[in-house]
């Protein structure tokens, strides 16, 4: 089964050049121009991943946006816009947006960003599952809370488990400190912010026979998990 796009343009020479592309590509391209019948064709079709434009007649890419993720958490959903204040890029992202590309873009930028995009959600979905996933050279068994490097396996504890799947979740972002310890132990108290610095040195020293992967600090903000 392809991969179904829903794809918001209006101007239409761009559009038709992107969906042609897209559909080369071996995508399902559904496309619309008008802001206002989004949200009904996003009901009827069930697209795995949404392309926006941010300005649309009658309603913007943001606001479609906003109406998606009241129905829908998981799917994806890129912009695509011309603007280039940052305060448009963060609105982007606390909307729901999962990705933003400034306009003129390479459609090879475009079709790279939605693979990752569907590869993080694939991804996501057997972390919900509980099942096995590569981190690096290492291999993560949820379930068992295990961390696994060729024949060696180390036996994690629940809140290593747990801070390890939301590092790797969020990987590549930077991720605030008060952000991990509210999601690991709920809340951000100092006693909590001395055990988060022991649980990073811990997974430092668990990950460290794989250069590719790197817990970095983020002085003042949190952390960033390169992988």
């Amino acid at each position: 089964m392809s991969i179904k796009i829903l794809y918001v343009e209006d101007e239409m020479f761009l559009g038709k050049i992107v969906k042609e592309t897209l559909e080369g590509r071996g995508f399902d391209v559904i496309m619309e121009s008008d802001g206002d019948k989004v949200l009904p064709l996003f009901m009827e079709q069930q697209p795995d991943i949404c392309v926006l434009d941010v300005m649309l007649p009658n309603k913007n890419g943001f606001d479609i946006a906003e109406d998606i993720r009241k129905l829908n958490d998981d799917v994806p959903v890129i912009f695509l816009t011309a603007k280039t204040e940052t305060d448009d890029v963060v609105k982007g992202f606390k909307l729901g947006g999962n990705d933003y590309i400034r306009k003129p873009f390479s459609m090879e930028e475009l079709i790279v960003r939605i693979e990752n995009l569907l590869r993080v959600k694939k991804e996501n979905m057997f972390i919900a599952a509980g099942e096995t996933i590569a981190v690096g050279k290492y291999i993560f068994h949820l379930n068992k809370q295990v961390l696994a490097l060729k024949e060696e396996e180390r036996k994690l504890s629940y809140r290593e488990s747990e801070l390890l799947k939301y590092l790797y979740q969020n990987r590549n972002d930077v991720i605030d400190r008060k952000d991990l310890m509210n999601h690991i132990w709920g809340n951000d108290s100092f006693f909590n912010s001395r055990n988060l610095d022991v649980y990073i040195t811990k997974l430092r020293s668990y990950i460290k026979e794989d250069a590719a992967i790197e817990i970095l600090t983020i002085k003042g903000v949190g952390y960033r998990f390169v992988a």
